[in-house]
């Protein structure tokens, strides 16, 4: 089975830093839009960040210019480096992907990992 996992998430205090990973494993045949969504408690969930194919970024305002996304194609994985975290950073991070597998190569579709928690003290 195609899956997503996540890693990297934990506690740290304010302007504390955190990597988060996620690595797509199964029988992958391409990946295409890769990112992260988090959701905190009683919020609904939202895009943090995203890299395409192509390697073009986005991020949302909120995380501009602490948060840096990047992907690494031969190992399957994309990468959220957080720097000075701020407790309303604290929330669920997801990892999502648009994953072919093997067996329909040519059909992309969209897959959720199960959630890595990350909370930030004051």
């Amino acid at each position: 089975q195609v899956q997503l996992v996540e890693s990297g998430g934990g506690l740290v205090q304010a302007g504390g830093s955190l990597r988060l990973s996620c690595t797509a494993s199964g029988s992958i045949a391409r990946i295409g839009n890769m990112g992260w969504y988090r959701q905190a408690p009683g919020k609904q969930r939202e895009l943090v960040a995203l890299i395409t194919g192509a390697y073009t970024t986005s991020y949302a305002d909120s995380v501009k210019g602490r948060f840096t996304i990047s992907r690494v194609n031969i190992k399957n994985t994309v990468y959220l480096q957080m720097s000075s975290l701020k407790p309303e950073d604290t929330a669920i991070y997801y990892c999502n992907a648009e994953l072919a597998s093997l067996r329909a190569p040519s059909q992309l579709i969209n897959y959720w990992g199960q959630g890595t928690q990350v909370t930030v003290s004051s």
